[in-house]
């Protein structure tokens, strides 16, 4: 099948620490507080849910397992970017760059170490495409000073509405693997393999909605360890029906120990 209609939900996140980390999704990311469990926090936008924070005291991360690489938020436009990286500046958090030619984006991470990247799409028409139909994609420099202008006089409040689960990228041991999983049992297409030893996949035209990379040579799959616990995707009733889905919420775990929630939203 081929994948359509879809959208990327919450990011369960497995932590050790979960005040240290709510307060960090709250204040420096500037999420929302949406519900809280003796064990569970909830946060995102007044629209929808970004991460879940699920603690199992005395867990760790461990370098050696598949698992995430990071959980990309895409803000509305570029001037929202460049609110939250002035606010960024002034909480003295370092970042990484990178203009994808396709988005501009900043990279940190939590407390717990997990991948963040926030970002901000370039409009559709702007993007290129590689003869194979593949969009092309760069990681240079952000021009970032006229970001920073173009949001002076707008203080950062929050991740605005609008504010969504752009992608999820993962660490894995085989990107043919990979390809087998969100190819061919979930039905994204590859939008670009140029990027060496990493692949992306995407729905609906976009660039990527999956990123995959062998970079850190990941040897075990995913455990009960730190970090990633699942990830949501959210299609209609047909496609949920056409992935073998029997009731509106399931769940399928790939090679790495990777667990996508599958939610049926009509």
């Amino acid at each position: 099948m081929n994948l359509t209609n879809i959208k990327l939900g919450a990011v369960t996140l497995r932590v050790n620490d979960l005040e240290t980390m709510k307060t960090y999704y709250e204040r420096v990311i500037g999420m929302d507080v949406l519900e809280t469990s003796e064990h569970r926090v909830t946060l995102g936008t007044n629209e929808m849910p970004l991460v879940i924070l699920h603690e199992v005291s005395g867990v760790r991360p461990n370098p050696r397992t598949a698992g995430l690489f990071h959980l990309a938020i895409l803000l509305p436009d570029r001037v929202e970017l460049g609110r939250i990286l002035r606010h960024l500046i002034e909480q003295r958090i370092e970042v990484g760059q990178g203009d994808h030619l396709v988005s501009e984006a900043f990279y940190l991470s939590d407390p717990e170490g997990n991948g963040i990247e926030l970002y901000a799409d370039r409009p559709r028409e702007q993007w290129e495409y590689e003869a194979n139909g593949h969009v092309k994609m760069s990681t240079d420099p952000v021009e970032y000073e006229s970001m920073l202008e173009a949001a002076a006089d707008r203080p950062f409040t929050g991740l605005p509405n609008g504010t969504t689960m752009g992608h999820v990228h993962f660490k894995v041991r085989s990107l043919e693997a990979a390809k087998l999983f969100y190819q061919n049992r979930l039905g994204f297409t590859v939008t670009t393999d140029s990027y060496p030893g990493a692949l992306f996949l995407a729905a609906d035209g976009y660039h990527h909605h999956i990123g995959t990379n062998v970079w850190a040579r990941p040897s075990e799959p995913m455990g009960q360890e730190a970090g990633l616990e699942a990830w949501t995707l959210l299609v209609d009733a047909t496609t949920n029906r056409e992935l073998g889905g029997t009731t509106s919420e399931w769940s399928l775990t790939d090679e790495d120990g990777i667990t996508v929630n599958i939610k049926s939203v009509d």
